[in-house]
């Protein structure tokens, strides 16, 4: 049955439940597609056996009447969640080889629920970048283009290959993780739904971490709904994640009802950055009056501490993750350089090190340990935190003061060329998160949501802010954006 790939997860789930196909045909048709679609180096360790015995196993379940609705859908899954038996490298040449013996607490539920995993997804080394131009498997690629322009573009990162399998059909849905925007930038610029749940509702465990106090799992669906479908199965508490909450998963898809009269959603005014492009403007500004036109209230909102976001952002997560990288060592797991007559356990530490992490890696780690030493732990580290607080109070006292939801830009662009800022200051780069990564800080819920395109074609994303612990609400007013704009424009299929 042709197509197949195509299907969301409730349209795919409706199909399965009434015996229209199987989720074995479902996956045959993904995995076509994964095979067929090279050219986008999104998937980069298939597992088709595993794919094809869950799915049999997914329809003995759905005949038997009492499958969750995720059973049988077919799923790529990034390469930062460690997976039974099958290499999880994180991007990264340092962990070749890795094959865990255990399962990350996200996948084990996803697969609990039935779902079908296709294979590991491409992603940015360790998760640190926002083009996915880090990966030692290579660039990810966009499958959209600018009008008939062939340049090959990002499809953003840290989870660009999560982005760019869903955009593409390549696959149902996909895992994602979020540490300062890597759900909803890529979301954004594939034209695809991406959400960062509150910080401790999806565990941690067992997913390779960067910035441990950051670091969050979402889905990245082609749909709100779907979105609200996936989210609801990965969450879970976990007691071997200290940072677990221990509540009640709602379901998110019955929160679906599309009704925000009378819903306050801010606006905030340092979001409105010096050279902001026109298109993203605009995009905002009409989905302000979407909103309205809904019946919500639209509240002009202060973020005062929003410009130290970035700053803050990019001292915290290097210093943790300089601690976090501490591990790769060469002596348990993963690559060991080769040493020379006399080397010892320091050069085997030093050479390993060199070789297996790429330089945004070597680099991050390099400033992490700066920030942490001892004449500037204060000056940076702690100040950071000190900054991250009052970020969060921020946020504290717009919905103290009765603020639903937050509509701001996802990103200050489209997708831009592979290889149009490899030789920019770095700094040109961790731009791309002024919009995300105050989310992270603060611990909230955000979704990017496609709302438009800008003059090539490309998809642009809204992205919304939620209360803690309110995914349920927080999807809602997606739903109601997702509505209100009607995006469903795809990509010209040319790879």
């Amino acid at each position: 049955m042709a197509g197949l790939n195509t299907l969301t997860i409730a349209e795919a789930r409706d199909k399965l439940r009434s015996g229209e196909t199987t989720s074995v045909e479902l996956t045959e048709s993904c995995l076509n597609a994964v095979e067929a679609s090279k050219a986008l180096n999104a998937f980069v360790h298939d597992t088709p056996e595993i794919a094809l015995a869950q799915a049999k196993a997914a329809d003995d379940r759905i005949a038997k009447g009492d499958a969750p609705d995720m059973c049988g859908i077919p799923l790529g899954i990034k390469d930062l969640f460690c997976t039974k038996g099958v290499p999880s490298q994180a991007g990264s040449a340092i962990l070749k080889g890795f094959k865990p013996e255990y399962e990350s607490t996200v996948t084990q539920n996803l697969f609990d629920a039935g779902a079908v995993m296709l294979g590991k997804l491409n992603m940015d080394e360790f998760a640190m970048g926002s083009s996915n131009e880090t990966s030692t498997y290579g660039n990810v690629v966009n499958p959209w283009r600018r009008g008939n322009d062939d340049t090959a573009l990002t499809p953003g990162g840290s989870s660009g290959g999560s982005a760019s399998a869903v955009a593409a059909d390549l696959c149902l849905a996909a895992t994602g993780t979020d540490t300062g925007g890597s759900i909803r930038q890529p979301a954004a610029f594939t034209g695809t739904v991406g959400i960062k749940p509150t910080y401790g509702r999806c565990s941690r465990w067992g997913i390779v971490a960067f910035a441990s106090s950051l670091d969050q799992a979402g889905p990245m669906t082609k749909t709100v709904r779907d979105a609200a479908i996936m989210l609801e199965a990965m969450c879970s508490h976990d007691p071997k994640d200290s940072t677990s909450t221990d509540l009640p998963v709602p379901n998110f898809e019955a929160a679906l009802t599309g009704d925000i009269r009378g819903k306050k959603i801010g606006i905030p005014k340092e979001y409105r950055m010096d050279g902001m492009p026109s298109e993203i403007e605009q995009l905002w500004s009409d989905g302000t009056a979407m909103m309205k036109d809904a019946g919500a209230e639209i509240v002009d909102i202060s973020l005062p501490h929003t410009k130290y976001a970035l700053p803050a952002y990019y001292v915290i997560a290097p210093a943790e993750a300089s601690s976090n990288l501490a591990r790769y060592d060469g002596v348990r797991y993963g690559h060991r350089a080769k040493l020379a007559q006399g080397d010892g356990i320091t050069e085997m530490y030093e050479k390993t090190r060199a070789e297996g992490f790429g330089h945004e890696v070597q680099r991050r780690v390099m400033i992490g340990t700066y920030v942490l030493s001892a004449g500037f732990y204060d000056a940076y580290y702690n100040r950071a935190r000190r900054v991250r607080s009052l970020i969060k109070r921020d946020f504290e006292l717009a919905f103290a003061d009765g603020i639903d939801a937050i509509l701001t830009p996802a990103t200050p662009s489209a997708a831009f060329g592979l290889g149009e800022m490899a030789d920019a200051d770095p700094v040109q780069m961790y731009l791309n998160d002024v919009f995300t990564v105050t989310v992270n800080l603060a611990g909230l819920p955000g979704i990017s949501v496609p709302a438009g395109t800008d003059k090539n074609g490309l998809p642009l994303g809204l992205q919304l802010i939620g209360r803690p612990w309110a995914e349920d609400d927080l999807l809602n007013h997606a739903y109601v954006l997702e509505r209100a704009a009607g995006f469903v424009s795809k990509p010209s299929k040319w790879w």
